[in-house]
């Protein structure tokens, strides 16, 4: 399934929160690893608080040492220190993941703000508008040593678009791999939580708007149904539900509820990724859950 691991760190304790992510995937795929960190031009004396690595021989020394304390032993890992200096440090990243071939990028979000712009709205966004990498983004851990990881539960949010589908089948050979549940999720909106143009439609015609939703929840609770009866018949344990509400919020709230360890979210490439980082269903559940959410770029 993945083979080729990338993992972006830029020597705080925040990026290494997604270090039990990574080890828990060598272990479970025999998945390679690549460690990757980018020397910028300018670099500040500080990144989070901590001492920014700022030289080529003190990053290369940060990548080992971390690997020996975060990665099981026979892990096969690689250390790739950019030298040279680049201002972009997402773009420089985007092509490591060429460069190395990777199927997979792990990375930590770093909370909001302009941390939060840099790792997560450059990176992730030009990751899945340029290629059909997924990128498995881990919020930082709230204590001073990275919190561990296991693969259990997976819960996957469909909207009934067959593009956004197809994260079902890397969600699949996840759970078959990991020995996990899954659990197939649909949020129809209710009359006060619609938005776009389902508000002006709602307003006009209040009624109409109403019962639509209402017959929403029928069509999809078939739909659903028909994707469970097919996934238990390969042998997964597959529950789902169709929920009213706001959708990013419901997504964020189901998981803490099944006490989720993945959330598997199909997005669209260049055309889609404007209005999935102007605040979408998915950007919204990545500043909103702590849970690690797996993006799989989907393309016409």
């Amino acid at each position: 399934m993945f083979k080729r691991l990338l993992v972006p760190l830029d020597g705080s304790k925040l990026a290494e929160s997604a270090l039990p992510v990574v080890s828990f995937l060598t272990q479970v795929f025999e998945t390679s690893v690549v460690l990757v960190h980018v020397i910028e031009q300018n670099p500040p004396e500080k990144v989070h608080g901590e001492h920014h690595l700022r030289t080529a021989e003190e990053a290369k020394k940060y990548l080992e040492e971390i690997s020996c304390r975060s990665l099981p032993p026979d892990a096969l890992v690689e250390y790739h220190v950019h030298t040279t200096e680049v201002q972009k440090v997402a773009k420089s990243i985007i092509d490591h993941v060429r460069e190395f071939d990777s199927d997979l990028i792990v990375m930590c979000t770093h909370g909001g703000g302009g941390a939060h712009d840099l790792l997560f709205g450059s990176i992730a966004q030009q990751v899945m508008a340029f290629g059909a990498t997924p990128v498995l983004v881990i919020r930082p851990s709230l204590g001073t040593v990275a919190a561990s990881f296991r693969c259990k539960r997976i819960l996957v949010p469909l909207d009934g678009n067959p593009e956004h589908e197809r994260c079902l089948p890397l969600a699949v050979d996840l759970a078959i791999a990991c020995e996990s549940s899954l659990h197939l999720l649909t949020v129809v909106p209710t009359f006060g939580t619609l938005s776009g143009e389902w508000t002006v439609t709602s307003r006009l015609l209040p009624g109409t708007t109403s019962r639509m939703l209402d017959m929403s929840v029928s069509g999809l609770e078939e739909y659903l149904q028909s994707h469970q009866s097919r996934l238990q018949r390969s042998g997964l344990e597959v529950t789902c539900d169709v929920l009213r509400g706001e959708p990013s919020q419901i997504i964020v709230d189901a998981a803490q509820a099944l006490e989720i360890d993945v959330i598997v979210l199909g997005t669209h490439g260049k055309k889609g990724t404007g209005a999935f980082w102007a605040g979408s269903v998915a950007s919204k559940v990545s500043r909103n859950s702590r849970t690690p959410l797996l993006l799989v770029p989907v393309k016409k």
